[in-house]
């Protein structure tokens, strides 16, 4: 969803105040067999603190750890070109988090290895995760400004991903399937999508206002070892609500441990061989909340055009399927939705892909942009600016005081507000019409820009498979008119050789636009629409410049491209408060058990719950590691840690006991025994890191609970 500010917030707080290979094998005489390499990486950023990106709800501050982020890397080489794919749990994707993965790659794998050109990170649109690494002002307002533990963790984590697939390159094919998934995801727009016309409408009769179809990838050694997964399916990344403050990858993160879980075993999460990624598509007004939306006081469905309840849209609501709308069960049912016809797809994936590797990648000015529509007529791209609608947020997280959907009428006292940061000129009103503007962006520039200056467009080929790798949330009528120009681009090419060629969406890469309505859809001004940032005919626009690369691609030209994006990270703000340093009370330790376990638990009934004197963790994200341990007695005296903080059973709790000071906290670890955990001896173990005051040392220490006896169901507890 993305709402990266409520108006409040934002208008008052800014008032007052982003190649060639280098181990050159030759070319294979068999198309359909690639160098293929798949790696895993945490980026998990800061358990606490930090204002997760995509609600803007700034209560909604992380508390802890409920499964950890991870980055899926997949590099693809033909032998003389190659591509890297990254799908990572994050809100989105910004420039400068691709510009310095990329520094990285360099530095470490090679220079010119990996470019802007051939490395695409797109991320899964999770709302649990925090905010702060992107270098616009825009995206940094919620969570006062730039975070730079959630940079490093998100920057180095993608970047040691990718080296992971580098360094396991081998020999191996790529085969795909496609499927249709019902009951997991729902329009949240439905109104403005009945105005698109008819006969376009009709051509989708059969799914709806929603795409159900999911292209699944499946890599395999040519040994026939299976090497990985990779699919694209349309639904939001908020199963978890705005109230929840335990850092999450939400429905795609739960999908990809499932899938994972089942290839590698018992293997702790993150660990295993096998990589599957569940990733972004045009998800723009695509909902999992799949019980609709409904009025918080009277249970009534809400206002379908604006959808609010008696006016106000903070009492519309959507729910998940989760029993009473509870967001963890919703998360872990959509979860369970995709990984179950993922695996059904994997297991009947034999469709090969085939053809060589190629890309092309190209900045895009696009306010100014000259777009020429179907009819011949030239217009172009607006100066960026938000609509009042943007402000209302949308049922899977409303926004706050009078901001509704659908509204088309300029409101006196917030068009006063926001022309203190920058008053729209006539020119700019009537080429964002039917647009009311709330936020100009165009113009900002204190401290530094609020948004990007060109956005990175990039399509990837793999023999007949073609990805659109955008900046944005395409909604479902978005992505389905681009799909059907990029298609119709390259099928019809002599270059593809008549193969049945593949299309899908990689929403969210390599920088952020916000969303892209279509002109029908704009006209209503819903969320959707109000949050897109270049005006009526920006669809128009992506489709123009994306069908202008993908034909410089088939035709082997180079890309005419912009500058670069700006490297701002010396410019950027932060108001957030640094950890001084950890305290606690007189007489206890750090580590030391204050509520210890209560056994004796029993497989898939119980919750172990463990309560300790704790440190911040933001003192060490502890990347590639764990803030807890469950541990099973093996032989009288070694352990075996058979869950982390990555896995689903678990929850980090972190509390601050003297906010704001935040000195003094403690932390609570619960486990869920699953049902295939082995009866035996078990512990709890804290790991965590604090701060000393005068040296300012960052010192690691362990708590571990007494042992506690986890039975059988079946077994009789006396």
């Amino acid at each position: 969803m993305a709402r990266i500010t409520q108006a409040a917030i934002l208008l008052s707080a800014c008032v007052a105040w982003v190649a060639k290979c280098g181990d050159a094998r030759p070319r294979r005489s068999q198309k359909s067999t690639y160098d293929i390499g798949i790696g895993i990486s945490d980026i998990t950023g800061p358990a606490a603190q930090i204002v997760f990106m995509g609600y803007a709800e700034s209560k909604q501050a992380g508390e802890g750890i409920h499964f950890r982020q991870r980055a899926r890397a997949y590099v693809v080489s033909d032998g003389t070109n190659r591509i890297a794919y990254v799908s990572a749990d994050m809100g989105m994707c910004s420039d400068i988090m691709v510009k310095y993965v990329v520094d990285q790659l360099d530095q470490k794998v090679g220079k010119g290895v990996y470019t802007y050109d051939n490395v695409c990170l797109s991320c899964t649109h999770t709302h649990s995760t925090p905010g702060g690494f992107d270098q616009y002002v825009m995206l940094e307002v919620p969570t006062l400004g730039f975070v730079r533990e959630a940079f490093d963790a998100y920057v180095n984590g993608t970047a040691d991903a990718i080296i992971k697939a580098h360094q396991k390159l081998q020999p191996g094919t790529i085969t795909y399937a496609r499927g249709s998934l019902q009951g997991s995801n729902r329009n949240r727009s439905p109104t403005s999508y009945l105005l698109n016309p008819q006969s376009e409408r009709d051509e989708y009769a059969d799914v709806g206002d929603t795409d159900k179809d999911m292209l699944l990838l499946r890599f395999d050694a040519v040994d026939g070892t299976p090497l990985g997964m990779l699919n694209w399916f349309a639904v939001h990344g908020t199963s978890m609500n705005n109230t929840n403050t335990l850092i999450s990858g939400d429905n795609r993160g739960r999908a990809a441990m499932l899938f994972e879980e089942h290839m590698n075993g018992d293997a702790l999460p993150g660990t295993g061989s096998f990589v599957a990624a569940f990733a972004a598509t045009n998800l723009g007004d695509v909902s999992p909340n799949t019980a609709g939306a409904r009025c918080l006081d009277t249970g009534l469905p809400c206002d379908r055009e604006t959808s609010t309840c008696n006016g106000r849209n903070e009492m519309c609501v959507a729910f998940g399927p989760g029993t009473n709308g509870d967001m963890f069960e919703s998360t872990d049912i959509i979860a369970r939705k995709q990984f179950d016809l993922a695996m059904q797809l994997y297991s009947s994936a034999t469709q090969a892909i085939a053809g060589p590797v190629d890309f092309r990648h190209s900045f895009v000015k696009m306010v100014g942009l000259s777009i020429t529509l179907e009819d011949g007529t030239v217009v172009h791209g607006c100066e960026g600016a938000m609509g009042n609608s943007f402000a209302a947020g949308t049922t899977d997280g409303p926004g706050q005081f009078d901001f509704t959907q659908a509204d088309t009428s300029p409101n006196p006292f917030w068009r006063a507000v926001s022309s203190l940061l920058s008053k729209p000129t006539k020119a700019q009103a009537a080429c964002h019409a039917p647009k009311p503007i709330l936020l100009n962006l165009e113009n900002i520039t204190f401290p530094y820009d609020w948004e990007a200056p060109s956005m990175p467009l990039q399509i990837f080929r793999i023999g007949n498979l073609v990805t659109i790798n955008t900046p944005n949330e395409m909604t479902t009528m978005s992505g389905r008119r681009i799909r059907k120009a990029i298609k119709k681009v390259f099928e019809n090419a002599p270059a593809m050789n008549g193969q049945d060629v593949q299309v899908t969406i990689s929403g969210l890469s390599n920088s952020y636009s916000h969303y892209v309505a279509t002109f029908e859809e704009y006209q209503a001004q819903r969320y959707e629409a109000a949050s897109t940032l270049y005006g009526p005919h920006t669809l128009s626009g992506y489709i123009q410049e994306f069908t202008r690369i993908g034909e410089d691609l088939l035709h082997g030209r180079s890309s005419k491209t912009g500058a670069p994006p700006p490297d701002l990270l010396s410019k950027q703000i932060s108001m957030q408060t640094p950890v001084v340093l950890d305290d606690k009370p007189w007489f206890k330790e750090f580590g030391q058990v204050l509520t210890d376990a209560k056994g004796p638990y029993t497989v898939g009934e119980s919750t172990v719950s463990v309560r300790f004197q704790g440190a911040n963790p933001r003192n060490n994200v502890r990347l590639q590691g764990t803030f807890l341990e469950i541990d099973r007695l093996l032989d009288g005296d070694s352990w075996k840690t058979v869950a982390s903080d990555g896995n689903w059973e678990t929850k980090f709790h972190w509390k601050s006991m003297n906010a704001p000071i935040a000195s003094i906290s403690e932390v609570t670890i619960e486990w869920t025994v699953p049902a295939s955990a082995a009866p035996g001896i078990y512990r709890t173990c804290y790991l965590g890191d604090r701060k000393e005051a005068l040296t300012e040392k960052i010192i690691s220490f362990v708590g571990c609970s007494s042992n506690f006896t986890v039975s059988g169901a079946d077994d009789i507890h006396v």
